[in-house]
């Protein structure tokens, strides 16, 4: 019995590890030729997809990508990251976008530099926008009796500070940064959507629209499911029914733990539909 008992807590500790680490099962790209990366939930962390994408990216097997997107965008670095990784795997290969439920914001960011971007009739997409946020947690603290001493090198050296309010000079310091954010992006948007800058700023006030509607404004190409993508996937690389390989998911047990407070505490800049 105590044998049985050890051997279950030695097999916890090597799943522990596992997890801990990102140790994850891996399926070997034999015999695929499209590379699937699925982006899923709130873009915190641009680690997993852009090692995918370098991955599909370097491998000779790997004829095109296919961004499987289900998300509502995201930390804007982070977004940034794996809009850099997908434009340069675009140079090299095609990159198709397949839209699910939502691709918005972040999201809508990192499938512009697609050869294709194909969207649900019903996807909710576009939330071309930045928001920056954090709590202020000044009048609790001052109910539970809880002061805090700062010493800084130059007056903004605590800007985005969760224990008060924005002065008014840092409230126009940080509009100006969220400013120059949104200005990028719609640079980035009207450059690979073949719109002008006026074009895309008339709907760049964080709407969403449908699929449909986001076709009709010239913000996705096609209108279907993600086999649609597939098929037009194939009739790029000229293969009629394309094996998919998928990317490996890594998890970090010490991310889970951590990542939830730094998320709600931290202030960071977002590309997110909210």
């Amino acid at each position: 019995m105590q044998t049985k008992y050890i051997i279950i807590i030695a097999v916890a500790i090597v799943v522990l590890l596992g997890v801990v680490f990102g140790i994850s099962m891996r399926v070997q790209p034999y015999g695929g030729n499209v590379g699937v990366v699925e982006i899923n939930n709130i873009i915190y962390s641009s680690k997993n997809a852009v090692r995918a994408l370098k991955t599909f990216g370097d491998d000779q097997s790997i004829k095109a990508v296919i961004l499987r997107i289900n998300s509502p965008g995201g930390i804007v670095a982070a977004s940034q990251e794996i809009y850099d990784m997908v434009k340069r795997v675009q140079e090299e290969k095609p990159v198709i976008s397949s839209m699910e439920s939502v691709a918005a914001s972040g999201a809508y960011y990192i499938a512009l530099p697609s050869d294709v971007i194909v969207a649900n009739p019903g996807t909710v997409t576009g939330s071309i926008g930045v928001i920056m946020e954090w709590p202020v947690l000044e009048k609790l603290l001052q109910k539970i009796g809880v002061e805090f001493e700062v010493v800084k090198s130059k007056e903004h050296k605590d800007i985005g500070s969760t224990y008060r309010r924005l002065t008014e000079r840092e409230k126009q310091l940080m509009q100006e940064l969220v400013a120059d954010v949104y200005d990028q992006f719609v640079t980035v948007t009207a450059e690979h959507r073949g719109m002008t800058l006026d074009s895309v700023a008339k709907y760049a006030d964080g709407r969403v629209f449908t699929g449909r509607q986001a076709q009709k404004l010239g913000f996705v190409d096609s209108l279907g499911s993600f086999e649609v993508a597939v098929q037009i996937t194939g009739d790029l690389i000229g293969v009629p029914k394309p094996n998919l390989v998928y990317a490996p998911k890594r998890l970090s047990l010490i991310e889970v733990l951590t990542a939830p407070m730094e998320h709600v505490a931290l202030p960071k800049l977002y590309f997110l539909w909210r």
